[in-house]
């Protein structure tokens, strides 16, 4: 098992990369070259920029039970049909039976944007989600060890 981080704009890198390293997991960070990442015991990978250029090079490192932390619904998708676990930064984990509802989300939120309508944007990250994306990512890597 591995952890691999869609970095570009992602809250919770620190707090993955501390959790890998107290289970011992292996921990990669994907970025593309607008960002840049520099951490001690973590391979980053950075690829060009371009639309889902991240997304593309992370889901061919996928291997199935390997945890993706990301706020794409759609890379969580291919993750999901790779039989890896996807996570996103407030802790919520992409399942078979939410992925569906999200993307379809997802569009109906872009088909109003697209039309020239408003959707409100994300609140400002407070403590207590980075308290939940720790805690649930832990619960995950449980699971999966249990596993």
């Amino acid at each position: 098992m591995k952890i691999l981080i869609d970095a570009d704009g992602c809250p919770v890198v620190d707090i993955t990369i501390q959790t890998a390293k107290i289970y011992n997991i292996e921990c990669i960070i994907l970025c593309d070259t607008s960002h840049v990442y520099e951490r001690d015991g973590v391979k980053t990978l950075t690829v060009s920029k371009g639309a889902d250029s991240v997304d593309f090079v992370l889901v061919n490192l996928l291997k199935s039970g390997d945890i993706v932390v990301t706020q794409d619904y759609g890379l969580a998708a291919m993750c999901l049909s790779r039989s890896a676990y996807a996570i996103n930064q407030n802790g919520m984990e992409y399942t078979s039976e939410n992925i569906d509802a999200l993307l379809l989300a997802r569009h109906t939120a872009k088909k109003i944007r697209n039309a020239g309508g408003r959707i409100k944007g994300p609140v400002k990250r407070t403590n207590m989600q980075d308290i939940d994306f720790k805690y649930k990512l832990n619960e995950l890597i449980q699971k999966i060890n249990l596993k």
